[in-house]
């Protein structure tokens, strides 16, 4: 996914660039509305936020789908399952978050999940946060029976993607808590940050071949 070019689009040619992300908004807008509505038309807005939920499901079995076909044994992914690679270092400059552009062409996140390091590959094209298994375990994240499994294929066949809860990411300046992930069993040490890490933030943009981070609350920068 090219931020930069991402960065620069129109919103209308930035959705039509992404339709899961305008299917996604269109969802989260029609079950906040039913819920608004819920009161005073009990059926009509009960019928929308369903439809709504509905809506927010289907798209993130399609970002699973999406994150199994990213993770799915091919090269791209076996070469990005190598962590030397030479990539550049995220600094924090006043109330930013710079992360350089790597040499595989896309940008790379030096976070923690509670407390423990990983890397996570920022992507625009996936509407959640995903992680495999073996980093979620690391970062003491569990899944909850409450919020069911999802079907996905991998190259090792169909496996349960298990949706849950992350505690507290940092990454430079920036923290998100009680962030959804999707945790699937075979990522191929891939963990990918979606557009629900992205929207939390004040602005990010493309600066000269660099992702710029603005967080709406600057935080002190802890050692990874």
């Amino acid at each position: 996914m090219d931020l930069s070019r991402l960065s620069s689009l129109p919103y209308g040619e930035l959705f039509a660039e992404n339709p899961l992300l305008l299917f996604a908004l269109i969802a989260l807008g029609v079950s906040i509305i039913g819920g608004a509505m819920i009161r005073s038309m009990p059926r009509l807005g009960g019928l929308l936020r369903g439809l709504g939920s509905f809506g927010l499901a289907i798209a993130l079995v399609l970002t699973v789908i999406d994150v199994a076909r990213l993770s799915g044994g091919s090269d791209f992914a076996r070469s990005l399952s190598v962590a030397e690679l030479g990539m550049p270092e995220q600094v924090v400059e006043g109330d930013e978050t710079r992360v350089p552009l790597s040499r595989d062409g896309h940008y790379w996140l030096e976070a923690t999940v509670n407390d423990h390091p990983e890397r996570f590959l920022i992507d625009t094209g996936a509407s959640l946060t995903a992680m495999g298994e073996d980093a979620a375990a690391r970062g003491r994240i569990e899944p909850s029976a409450f919020r069911g499994t999802i079907a996905l294929q991998t190259a090792n066949g169909s496996a349960p993607g298990k949706v849950a809860t992350m505690g507290e990411l940092r990454a430079g300046n920036i923290v998100a808590r009680d962030l959804d992930v999707v945790v699937a069993p075979s990522m191929n040490g891939i963990n990918v940050l979606g557009m629900n890490f992205l929207s939390r933030l004040e602005s990010w943009r493309v600066e000269d071949g660099t992702l710029v981070l603005v967080p709406h609350h600057p935080q002190p920068v802890q050692d990874l």
